[in-house]
Protein backbone atom coordinates (compact mmCIF):
# COMPACT_ATOMS: atom_id res chain seq x y z
CA UNK A 1 0.00 0.00 0.00
CA UNK A 2 1.23 3.47 -0.92
CA UNK A 3 2.13 5.88 2.16
CA UNK A 4 -0.56 7.39 3.57
CA UNK A 5 -0.07 11.12 2.29
CA UNK A 6 0.02 9.26 -1.37
CA UNK A 7 -3.39 8.13 -0.82
CA UNK A 8 -4.92 11.40 0.31
CA UNK A 9 -3.25 13.30 -2.78
CA UNK A 10 -5.54 11.04 -4.77
CA UNK A 11 -7.93 13.16 -4.00
CA UNK A 12 -6.38 16.26 -6.25
CA UNK A 13 -6.45 19.00 -3.46
CA UNK A 14 -3.58 20.24 -1.02
CA UNK A 15 -2.89 17.42 1.80
CA UNK A 16 -0.33 18.57 4.89
CA UNK A 17 0.00 16.31 8.34
CA UNK A 18 -1.30 18.37 10.57
CA UNK A 19 -1.50 21.95 9.19
CA UNK A 20 -0.64 24.15 6.28
CA UNK A 21 2.06 26.85 7.16
CA UNK A 22 0.73 29.30 4.97
CA UNK A 23 -2.81 30.35 3.96
CA UNK A 24 -4.64 28.16 1.93
CA UNK A 25 -8.20 27.79 0.36
CA UNK A 26 -10.63 25.01 0.80
CA UNK A 27 -10.82 22.68 -0.36
CA UNK A 28 -7.90 21.52 1.68
CA UNK A 29 -7.44 18.27 3.76
CA UNK A 30 -5.60 17.63 6.88
CA UNK A 31 -4.40 14.49 8.96
CA UNK A 32 -2.74 13.25 11.74
CA UNK A 33 -1.90 10.42 14.31
CA UNK A 34 -4.70 10.97 17.20
CA UNK A 35 -3.84 7.06 18.95
CA UNK A 36 -3.11 3.93 18.52
CA UNK A 37 -4.92 0.81 19.16
CA UNK A 38 -2.48 -2.12 18.80
CA UNK A 39 -3.17 -5.59 19.35
CA UNK A 40 -1.02 -7.72 21.97
CA UNK A 41 -0.49 -10.26 24.34
CA UNK A 42 2.01 -11.74 26.28
CA UNK A 43 3.60 -8.22 26.95
CA UNK A 44 4.31 -8.19 23.10
CA UNK A 45 2.89 -5.60 20.84
CA UNK A 46 1.92 -7.89 17.69
CA UNK A 47 -0.15 -5.44 15.62
CA UNK A 48 0.31 -1.40 15.17
CA UNK A 49 -2.97 -0.13 14.39
CA UNK A 50 -2.62 3.62 14.25
CA UNK A 51 -5.35 6.42 14.46
CA UNK A 52 -5.49 8.91 12.59
CA UNK A 53 -7.83 11.90 12.29
CA UNK A 54 -8.58 13.31 8.77
CA UNK A 55 -9.74 16.23 8.15
CA UNK A 56 -11.76 17.38 5.03
CA UNK A 57 -12.47 21.59 4.58
CA UNK A 58 -14.71 23.19 1.80
CA UNK A 59 -16.39 26.78 1.65
CA UNK A 60 -19.57 24.87 1.03
CA UNK A 61 -20.90 21.34 1.36
CA UNK A 62 -19.53 19.18 -1.25
CA UNK A 63 -21.29 16.17 -0.60
CA UNK A 64 -19.71 14.79 -4.07
CA UNK A 65 -15.90 15.42 -3.21
CA UNK A 66 -16.89 13.75 0.42
CA UNK A 67 -17.61 10.44 -1.16
CA UNK A 68 -14.69 10.53 -3.84
CA UNK A 69 -12.56 11.03 -0.50
CA UNK A 70 -14.75 7.54 1.08
CA UNK A 71 -14.08 5.82 -1.58
CA UNK A 72 -10.56 6.33 -1.89
CA UNK A 73 -10.65 4.94 1.92
CA UNK A 74 -13.36 2.04 0.62
CA UNK A 75 -10.67 1.45 -2.50
CA UNK A 76 -7.35 1.22 -0.22
CA UNK A 77 -9.53 -0.93 2.46
CA UNK A 78 -9.26 1.80 4.83
CA UNK A 79 -11.93 1.52 7.80
CA UNK A 80 -13.33 4.86 8.32
CA UNK A 81 -16.08 6.69 10.55
CA UNK A 82 -17.42 9.77 10.44
CA UNK A 83 -16.64 11.72 13.61
CA UNK A 84 -18.33 14.69 13.08
CA UNK A 85 -19.48 17.39 10.35
CA UNK A 86 -19.54 21.43 11.33
CA UNK A 87 -19.68 24.37 10.22
CA UNK A 88 -16.67 26.66 11.23
CA UNK A 89 -18.66 30.11 11.41
CA UNK A 90 -15.28 32.17 12.11
CA UNK A 91 -13.86 30.50 9.08
CA UNK A 92 -16.51 29.99 6.85
CA UNK A 93 -16.22 26.55 6.07
CA UNK A 94 -17.72 23.21 6.45
CA UNK A 95 -15.24 21.10 8.81
CA UNK A 96 -15.37 17.23 8.22
CA UNK A 97 -13.57 14.66 10.41
CA UNK A 98 -12.96 10.73 9.64
CA UNK A 99 -11.18 9.19 12.25
CA UNK A 100 -9.66 6.17 10.14
CA UNK A 101 -7.38 3.13 11.70
CA UNK A 102 -4.12 1.96 9.79
CA UNK A 103 -2.57 -1.29 10.10
CA UNK A 104 0.94 -0.37 10.51
CA UNK A 105 2.34 -3.63 8.51
CA UNK A 106 0.19 -2.43 5.90
CA UNK A 107 1.39 1.13 5.24
CA UNK A 108 4.10 3.42 5.87
CA UNK A 109 2.91 6.74 7.15
CA UNK A 110 4.95 9.65 5.74
CA UNK A 111 4.86 13.09 6.99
Amino acid sequence: MPDFKTILDELGIPVAYSHFNTATTPPVVTYRRDSTNNFGADGKVYKKINNYYVELYTSKKDPELEQRLEDIFDNYEIFYNVESEDYIDSEQMYQIIYKINIDETDEIVSY
